[in-house]
């Protein structure tokens, strides 16, 4: 038999034991490697800070939805649900424009660390409108992935150096919150509505310290899907606790809202805070 330089009994290390470090056993190590890894590549491309956007995966741009909506027509099938799609890809549109927006502004701040850097949940629809726009401006981006047993997309937008693959959703929270110093959430789902009722319950709570902008971007889709003045009317939340975010469906003003959100808490308190 041909050597291998290794004893016959031969175990590797505990740290290279992959069918170990994949047990339930270990999974204390694989929380803490969704800390420590993407802690060492923020830290590496010196990235203080974020500006989140979060939003539904479903959105198209303007010009895939006119072309979903065209399809739909010559097959007679799902014209309705396309219809629907292109009255919502404004949203897409207006995401786009803001990261854009928002990372021409940060460049401006002549700065040696990245400020501000635009952050999403890496995936398609408002994630990756967010992403291109920050992309058009030639300005880094945040890419936070979650795996999920969904069809495959490819955001081609994210920063590649910045890109994350998470298992755990609440150790991809806590990078979402942990280094936003803004938040923008545009219409979504079961997934966009948690993220926006926890960030909120941690500033009402103050358990985040900080003090960030967050924009509800779409006031037709929110003041829809949740009924804010009857949380108040019933009670369950106080008059100031609407005073925690401000709603918009322009994207001048909530780039104004967020730039001097910015300006005044953020500018000069570099690094996450909780």
């Amino acid at each position: 038999m041909p050597k291998t330089g290794r004893p016959a009994h031969w175990q590797p290390k505990a740290y290279q034991d992959t069918r170990f470090l994949q047990s339930k056993d270990a999974r204390a190590l694989r929380i803490l490697a969704e800390y420590l890894e993407p802690l060492y590549r923020f830290q590496r491309h010196n990235i203080q800070d974020t500006i989140v956007f979060m939003g539904s995966a479903r959105l198209r741009s303007k010009e895939a939805a006119k072309a979903a909506l065209a399809k739909a027509e010559r097959t007679g099938q799902g014209i309705e649900a396309a219809q629907t799609a292109l009255r919502l890809a404004v949203h897409y549109e207006a995401a786009r424009e803001l990261a854009r927006r928002l990372t021409e502004w940060s460049k401006k701040l002549d700065r040696e660390e990245r400020r501000f850097v635009v952050c999403t949940g890496g995936g398609p629809g408002i994630m990756e409108a967010a992403n291109r726009g920050a992309s058009d401006a030639r300005g880094l981006n945040v890419g936070l992935t979650i795996s999920i047993p969904d069809e495959e997309f490819d955001n081609p937008y994210i920063s590649r150096e910045l890109h994350f693959y998470f298992h755990y959703f609440f150790m991809r929270k806590f990078w979402f919150v942990y280094l936003a110093k803004a938040v923008v959430l545009f219409p979504g789902g079961y997934g966009t509505l948690d993220e926006l009722f926890e960030i909120l319950t941690l500033v009402q709570t103050r358990k985040t310290r900080k003090r960030m902008p967050i924009v509800l971007f779409g006031t037709e889709y929110w003041d829809e899907v949740i009924n804010f003045d009857a949380l108040m009317r019933y009670g369950t939340i106080g008059p100031g606790d609407l005073d925690l975010f401000h709603r918009t469906d322009s994207v001048d003003e909530a780039y104004a809202i967020i730039t001097k959100g910015l300006t005044e808490y953020a500018l000069g308190s570099p690094g996450p805070t909780l």
